[in-house]
């Protein structure tokens, strides 16, 4: 039986997962998938429908009337669509990523969406990223990255990305959400934000886009191979 490969790349908001995972799936011919953007489409979904995200139980009862799909475009993105709308762009706005640390804090969200992720890997070689990946979604990966930078080195990308995307923001306010949703992450009592025994770390503080993915790229390929 064909078996089909998996790397898991976990670490804090703004660490540069996406990119990175994104660059190296089509650098490997991996499907790319974003868990967060998944977290992040449930968030809109309770935002839209008036539900606090602090409000557990509200949003456990608006999952089954949940429409959630990930379908990867012709131009290879991934592309998040809640009730048959693409929503890819709505779901980074700066209050979704509130939201979408909340609701992936309760365990019947993370259950709830668990399947749809073990499903894509086992149906063809993926990479991962997010929260969790290496130790609860996928603990069995072939290769586990854990990838991390300072705060304000994730900070200032955090705000160029928006800023370039036209969202008005600014630095100290997108610092004090990326402390503030370590802090949720990191002691969470679902799946909280942490480190594989078996993940390799890699600290992108001070690199350029190209000088990670080189990292990432030779690190992925020389565990692969042994």
């Amino acid at each position: 039986m064909l078996k089909y490969r998996s790397i898991a790349v976990d670490g804090p908001s703004g660490a540069g997962k996406s990119t990175l995972a994104r660059m190296l799936a089509k650098s490997l011919g991996y499907l790319y998938v974003d868990t967060g953007a998944i977290y992040r489409t449930v968030g809109l979904a309770a935002y839209r429908n008036g539900i606090s995200p602090e409000d557990s139980a509200a949003v456990i009862g608006m999952l089954p009337g949940l429409s959630i799909d990930l379908r990867h475009g012709t131009d290879g993105l991934q592309h998040m669509y809640l009730d048959n709308e693409d929503v890819s762009q709505e779901i980074r706005l700066p209050e979704i990523s509130r939201y979408a640390s909340m609701v992936s804090a309760i365990p019947e969200v993370r259950a709830f969406l668990m399947d749809m992720q073990q499903e894509l890997a086992r149906r063809q070689n993926v990479i991962m990223d997010g929260r969790d990946i290496g130790t609860v979604v996928l603990p069995e990966a072939d290769v586990k990255i854990f990838l991390t930078a300072t705060s304000e080195d994730r900070a200032r990308r955090r705000y160029a990305e928006l800023k370039e995307r036209g969202v008005d923001s600014d630095y100290d306010t997108v610092l004090s959400e990326i402390v503030a949703r370590d802090e949720k992450d990191t002691r969470r009592a679902a799946a909280p934000l942490r480190k594989a025994e078996d993940a390799i770390p890699v600290d992108t503080t001070g690199n350029s886009l190209e000088e990670s993915f080189e990292v990432l790229l030779k690190t992925i390929k020389e565990r692969l191979d042994s």
